[in-house]
């Protein structure tokens, strides 16, 4: 990712998340250039993201682009982002431009998404050229001003991770802010931590661990109470409440470990709790 993202920006800022370090030295000793920020613990995503951001706002960028540790941006994706932020930014107010994306495991590039219901539409890139209004973009290769942070506000700390990237969109959004899939600019993303077959056909399903199972019930009913979510996008999204406790509770193990997680989780949002995964429930 380093290696990918490097040439194209103006600088590289790091943040790890308390991990055990070993990498560390290497980032040192090869990359003096990167900015290496430690954090005392594992803050979450969203705090991570807000201290990369205040470093960039510190020094004076103008845009800040997010990446996860598990994508990697294509050939000139910088780039075309930018160009096509410049572009948009004529005749619209840009919260953010974000590429399109490939999965290894997958057939296809992702889709960018409009909200609908009951179901959302599916918007895939026909040319390179098009750019497509989306609802939320995810924040790994998201190009995003500082003037649209300063505005719209930094990431949710409290949500930790999951739907922290949503949240923000559906905050841009509500103040007016458009934000736009750029077909042209390309990254490779790792979503999920596996893949299953589902039964009878059904197709396949992206799987994650117990703990991100209790992030995504918990901060699922965080932004149902949140003014700024679309009611369209929580009528649709109650319905996968069900369909997921089903899905990781019954077919797809660890079947009790994975419905404690999420029952959990949603009682947790119903009680407005926030941050880490409560540490009694990881024992």
């Amino acid at each position: 990712m380093l290696d990918a993202v490097t040439p194209q920006v103006g600088a590289v800022v790091v943040v790890d998340n308390a991990s055990d370090g070993t990498w560390q030295q290497a980032i040192e000793q090869a990359r003096p250039g990167v900015a290496l920020l430690r954090q005392p613990c594992n803050v979450g995503l969203a705090a991570a993201q807000n201290a990369g951001i205040s470093w960039a706002r510190t020094h004076a960028h103008s845009h800040v682009l997010l990446l996860d540790q598990d994508s990697e941006p294509g050939d000139g994706m910088v780039a075309a982002l930018l160009a096509a932020w410049q572009t948009l930014s004529k005749d619209h107010l840009v919260g953010a431009v974000g590429p399109r994306f490939h999965d290894a495991r997958e057939d296809r590039d992702a889709p960018f998404v409009r909200i609908g219901f009951p179901r959302s539409q599916k918007l895939w890139c026909e040319t390179v050229t098009q750019t497509i209004a989306s609802d939320f973009l995810i924040s790994s290769g998201a190009l995003i001003s500082l003037e649209a942070l300063d505005s719209v506000g930094e990431m949710d700390a409290g949500l930790f991770i999951d739907n922290v990237d949503m949240e923000w969109s559906f905050r841009a959004r509500a103040k007016g802010y458009a934000l736009y899939g750029i077909c042209g600019a390309t990254m490779h993303h790792h979503l999920g931590d596996d893949r299953r077959v589902l039964p009878f056909g059904v197709g396949k399903i992206v799987v994650h661990g117990p703990p991100r199972l209790y992030y995504m019930m918990r901060n699922r009913l965080r932004l149902y109470g949140m003014r700024h979510t679309p009611f369209v996008w929580i009528a649709q999204d109650v319905p996968r409440v069900l369909v997921k406790l089903f899905l990781f509770g019954v077919l797809i193990g660890p079947r009790w470990r994975n419905l404690r997680f999420m029952l959990r989780g949603l009682w947790d949002g119903l009680m407005g709790r926030q941050g880490a995964c409560p540490a009694d429930l990881l024992r």
